[in-house]
């Protein structure tokens, strides 16, 4: 988009990222995706201009930021997944830490000031009280919830010393897809719910593994408050305004305040399959919290965002689809 003022997203070829391309593109940015592409997608770059970079490398983030001057960034690129987190915990620290270190390095030495940052609900750990509040203690129960808290410490330290404002959006459980089917999720390999769950009920995968059924819940199984992606990027484009306009930086949890246990997930998939899918019960996974439901009254409040998309049955339709289309 030619004259459109740029905004650098780092993990911009993933599927959040992509997403919130999509997003900003609409909304009349240029999206910048900044991605390494071991874990995302050339082919999800649709929007904007692709420039590839490792996350740790500050040196390469301060030339795209010098060659697009954005106005802002959003901060996507990192490791997710919990399980190996706990195996793994290394690359998690040099890819969540390290990469945070190396952008707001750059960010300051470039007078880039807003950050919109890609956090999560595992920086409370095992819930105290639900639906768990921004103010909840922050005792996370595994490598990549302690990484993303200490991301989160590591704006607020570097905001004393630089002109620097933050927005750090605490995901619960994302899900969905784009709908009009541009943009998905696609994970190698897949370890989320929902997509798993979906390629099982295609035939594409031989069994769900169903992690933990002895958890103090309603049926055994562990509960989350599941979020569309669609409406989880348009909190992104909010905190994004809400920072140009001269907000101070804040934390926001981003979810329904509804939750629902896996039992009901494979449910909800099996109605779209036509019938059963095959489960494999298995053992908790090291990590796993038992339920994780958000309040998310202050991201209501503060952003006026409210989500439009995020039922269960919409949630699942459109990966559905998005699964279909893929072959």
């Amino acid at each position: 988009m030619s004259g459109a003022e740029a905004i650098l997203v780092t993990g911009g070829a993933g599927y959040v990222g992509s997403h919130a391309c999509k997003s900003l593109a609409a909304a009349g940015y240029l999206p910048v995706t900044f991605d390494d592409l071991s874990r995302g997608h050339k082919e999800a770059v649709r929007w904007g201009p692709l420039e590839r970079g490792d996350i740790g490398d500050g040196a390469r983030l301060e030339a795209v930021m010098k060659q697009y001057n954005p106005l802002a960034v959003m901060h996507f690129a990192g490791l997710i997944e919990v399980g190996e987190s706990v195996v793994n915990p290394a690359i998690f620290y040099e890819t969540n830490v390290g990469g945070m270190l190396a952008l707001l390095g750059a960010m300051g030495r470039t007078g880039v000031r807003d950050l919109v940052f890609s956090s999560t609900c595992a920086v409370y750990g095992a819930a105290q009280s639900l639906p768990l509040r921004e103010d909840h203690p922050l005792l996370p129960i595994n490598p990549y919830g302690a990484t993303k808290l200490m991301a989160e410490r590591m704006m607020a330290d570097f905001a004393l010393g630089q002109d620097l404002q933050f927005a750090a959006l605490r995901y619960f459980n994302v899900a969905g897809a784009d709908p009009d089917g541009e943009t998905g999720e696609a994970h190698h390999p897949e370890t989320h719910l929902v997509p798993n769950l979906i390629l099982t009920g295609l035939g594409r995968r031989e069994s769900f593994d169903l992690f933990g059924t002895d958890f103090a819940t309603a049926d055994g199984t562990a509960v989350r408050d599941f979020i569309h992606v669609v409406d989880l990027v348009d909190a992104h484009i909010r905190a994004l305004d809400y920072l140009r306009e001269g907000g101070p930086s804040l934390a926001l949890n981003l979810g329904t305040g509804a939750g629902f246990t896996v039992r009901q997930v494979i449910s909800a998939v099996e109605a779209l399959a036509g019938g059963p899918i095959k489960v494999k019960e298995c053992g908790r996974r090291p990590g796993d919290a038992e339920e994780l439901v958000a309040d998310a009254q202050k991201a209501q409040a503060v952003l006026d965002w409210h989500p439009a998309m995020s039922d269960l049955k919409a949630i699942v339709e459109t990966a559905w689809r998005w699964h279909i289309a893929q072959g």
